[in-house]
């Protein structure tokens, strides 16, 4: 009964700390699928003139998966089911700092307010700051994702050696 005991403490302890640890993973992915998102608006808005919410319909759904529901939200926005407003378009989202939810936002309430050319040059000004966002989000990940994970390891071991 006492192994049992360690083992369930162990796997509980290095559990917690990789479900701390995936914050890390969805915020770089967030900003990853971001970034392509950006990138096919760019190509899309200058070739193909589509309409905003058909090219965000049609954005690759892997990579949609990631956006954690902000794209949804947004185009919720575009059918006038919601106002564009932090709370409401980052309702999933809770891995993402103010300030980012901030720059995203922005991003969004510039889509489709300007000319084509301005638009694109816009587009590309906000692929670089998500692609500086992106290179932090690494570094944090590479850093605090890994630190949680060998904590969880650290904290089950300690437990287990005391209950022992």
């Amino acid at each position: 009964m006492k192994y049992i005991l360690i083992v369930v403490v162990f796997v509980l302890c290095c559990a917690v700390g990789f479900i701390s640890s995936t914050k890390y993973l969805r915020r770089k992915k967030f900003f990853s699928s971001l970034i392509a998102l950006a990138d096919k608006l760019s190509l899309e808005i200058n070739f193909s003139r589509e309409r905003l919410k058909v090219l965000l319909e049609n954005f690759d759904a892997g990579a949609r998966k990631n956006l954690l529901g902000v794209d949804e939200n947004f185009i919720a926005y575009l059918d006038k089911k919601i106002e564009l407003t932090t709370e409401e378009i980052f309702k999933k989202c809770d891995c993402l700092k103010t300030e980012e939810k901030e720059t995203v936002l922005l991003f969004l309430k510039n889509l489709g307010r300007s000319d084509v050319e301005n638009q694109t040059k816009e587009i590309q000004s906000f692929i670089s700051r998500f692609s500086e966002i992106k290179v932090k989000c690494d570094e944090e990940q590479k850093k605090y994702g890994n630190l949680a994970i060998k904590l969880g390891i650290v904290a089950g071991l300690f437990f287990a050696i005391i209950i022992l």
